[in-house]
């Protein structure tokens, strides 16, 4: 299964129109937002990406009252802290924001989830510890080490493609 993971959007609709585009491009059958998302127009672009897409809200998405209902409207699955995407046979991802230390070191330790996808840091990040894989796929808004990116996941081959978004 090929999964795009993006975060840190913080509004910036063109810039993740073209990630969705990027997504579309490589096959992705899943987007997940690691949060941060910014605007309910984001929010939309998500929805309508011809791909399941699921959200965790980050720090900053709590400002934006309206995000949840532009997600139920949109048939994008989210939560406040976590979000998960079926893997098969029993395994899922897990999605978070990242801001909250202890919860993204509970879901590395914890060992359950394959994969843990997080943002917050605007730092791509792709590190394996113990079975856990974490990932960040960098951020579309403010990158702290290059350019915009987001991440494609193929679980099948266990790799991770960064991809930049100009």
């Amino acid at each position: 299964m090929k999964i795009g993971i993006v975060s840190d959007t913080h509004g910036d609709a063109a810039r993740l129109a073209r990630a969705l585009e990027r997504f579309a491009q490589r096959g992705v059958e899943a987007v997940v937002h690691c949060g941060d998302i910014g605007s309910a127009e984001c929010v939309r672009l998500l929805g309508r990406c011809g791909a399941a897409a699921c959200l965790a809200f980050g720090n900053m998405d709590r400002l934006h009252l309206g995000l949840h209902k532009a997600a139920e409207r949109e048939g994008v699955a989210w939560h406040a802290e976590t979000v998960e995407v079926a893997l098969g046979e029993g395994r899922h991802l897990v999605a978070t924001h990242g801001h909250d230390a202890n919860l993204l070191a509970a879901l590395i330790a914890g060992g359950q989830f394959p994969y843990v996808c997080c943002g917050h840091t605007h730092r791509r990040r792709n590190e394996r510890i113990g079975q856990v894989r974490v990932i960040n796929p960098g951020a579309l808004h403010h990158p702290r080490d290059g350019k915009p990116s987001v991440a494609v996941l193929d679980t099948e081959a266990d790799e991770v493609e960064f991809v930049n978004i100009e």
